[in-house]
């Protein structure tokens, strides 16, 4: 159906009776063709959740089939095509759908049931506990009580999305952090008192919320610090890498983490940071530090994971800060002379961060390797053990970035990697057009626990 066909069937930019009948059909879980705000096409979507404005119009909260959930969105009426619309299949395990005709026929129970069945029926509780802040004095976010939760990852879970209607919505319009004003992407459970707000102020320095502008400035005046607190441990030009203790300083590491929540969809938040250290990538210039993302880790891992949750904030990405994030941890796992990896599932983007990362890293040094073997006029084999100490990439890693490139083959018995002078060139000429920024070891003052208690 098209805007022109919806409107016919409409008086004065009202529904028609036949359009308002089926309009009282269409609650969560329905599927249905809706046109997408910003980019004016007609999509496959979801009903989340539906309201009711003030002025009686009514909304729908969709999620497009197949697109990331950062363009999920609010929709009225005139941007659904209801003649697609496919009621959720009664006793499906998976979800399925069925026209509007078969649920008439007994296919899904109609509104008043499912009403009724909503009313009384309890949302399944998410399987971690979300703690809300208090919000006094204007805004300034104030201690939280944290309750008992399991050990999990970097201050957020690795749980897929909540089965609970309401994480699923995104519930902050805008927030304004330094000279940028952000649209979220995702739920991040800031007190319902600033959700309502057109716009949530965050300080770029401590990371506080606050609800206006005015209260913005007068928590500046007296914001003592211009930089994340802890321990700068990398500095070079304008880049500065800062250590965050999740217990010493545990109100900027769960602001942190309600922040990273707008941008992150894998990750299920809460409040215990104790056992994580926060890795805080910060620009320089003359007023201060200024946050452009961050990685954790825990602080002893039996998996030896070097990254629980990494990201880079909307305004500086696509400008190689992810890859410096990365090779920075990994630096890390070099100094501990041990090897590292993320914390696993990675999401779609992480692998292909990770990916592109692993390639090149093991592209450089496979290319070191051969020159030498060109210049010493002798045919060293290089095994996964080998790369694995010199990039401190853990060997399964290895083995799949190879597996992934082609380099790694079974011959006569045994797996041997196996790169031709043509992969070689096109490496070394993406290697020379990439114009990067690099961690240099040289100005990362940091060293092990273990290292640190023999001094």
């Amino acid at each position: 159906m098209t805007q022109s066909q919806t409107k016919e069937g409409s008086v004065d930019g009202k529904p028609s009776v036949a359009e308002s009948s089926l309009l009282d059909r269409v609650v969560e879980g329905c599927r249905l063709m809706v046109r997408m705000v910003q980019q004016d096409e007609w999509r496959m979507a979801d009903i989340i959740s539906t309201t009711t404005t003030p002025d009686g119009k009514q909304r729908f909260y969709v999620h497009y089939i197949d697109c990331n959930r950062r363009l999920d969105e609010w929709v009225t009426a005139e941007n659904l095509d209801l003649s697609s619309l496919r009621m959720p299949q009664r006793g499906s395990k998976k979800g399925g759908h069925v026209p509007i005709e078969s649920s008439s026929r007994g296919g899904s129970p109609d509104r008043n049931d499912v009403s009724k069945k909503s009313v009384g029926r309890k949302r399944k509780i998410p399987l971690l506990p979300v703690e809300e802040p208090k919000v006094e004095n204007g805004g300034d976010a104030v201690e939280t009580k944290t309750s008992s939760a399991p050990s999990l990852r970097g201050s957020m879970s690795m749980v897929g999305h909540s089965e609970d209607a309401l994480t699923r919505i995104r519930n902050i319009d805008a927030i304004e952090l330094g000279r940028f004003r952000i649209q979220p992407w995702y739920f991040s459970p800031y007190p319902q008192q600033l959700t309502h707000l057109p716009c949530i102020f965050i300080c770029e320095f401590c990371l506080k919320y606050l609800k206006s502008d005015t209260c913005l400035r007068r928590h500046m005046a007296k914001c003592n610090i211009n930089h994340p607190p802890g321990n700068q441990i990398y500095s070079k030009d304008s880049l500065s890498f800062f250590e965050i203790d999740g217990r010493k300083n545990k109100s900027y590491a769960q602001n942190l983490c309600l922040l990273a929540k707008l941008f992150l969809d894998h990750k299920t938040l809460y409040y215990d940071t104790d056992p994580f250290l926060f890795y805080v990538l910060a620009e320089e210039d003359d007023r201060g530090h200024h946050i452009v993302g961050y990685f954790s880790k825990e602080k002893e891992s039996a998996e030896e994971y070097n990254v629980a949750c990494i990201l880079v904030l909307p305004p500086y990405q696509k400008k190689g800060y992810g890859r410096l994030l990365i090779e920075f941890s990994y630096e890390l796992s070099k100094r501990e002379g041990k090897s590292g990896s993320p914390e696993k599932p990675l999401s779609d983007l992480g692998l292909l961060s990770y990916r592109s990362f692993w390639a090149l890293a093991i592209m450089e040094k496979l290319m070191a390797f051969k020159k030498e073997n060109k210049m010493l006029e002798e045919e060293r084999p290089i095994t996964v053990v080998d790369l694995t100490s010199m990039t401190s990439i853990r060997k399964e890693d290895v083995v799949s970035t190879l597996q992934h490139l082609e380099l790694y083959r079974y011959y006569k018995g045994q797996y041997i990697i196996a790169i031709s002078d043509e992969k070689l060139e096109a490496y070394q000429k993406r290697v020379a057009q990439a114009q990067r920024t690099k961690i240099d070891p040289q100005f990362l003052h940091w060293w092990p626990k273990e290292s640190r208690r023999k001094v």
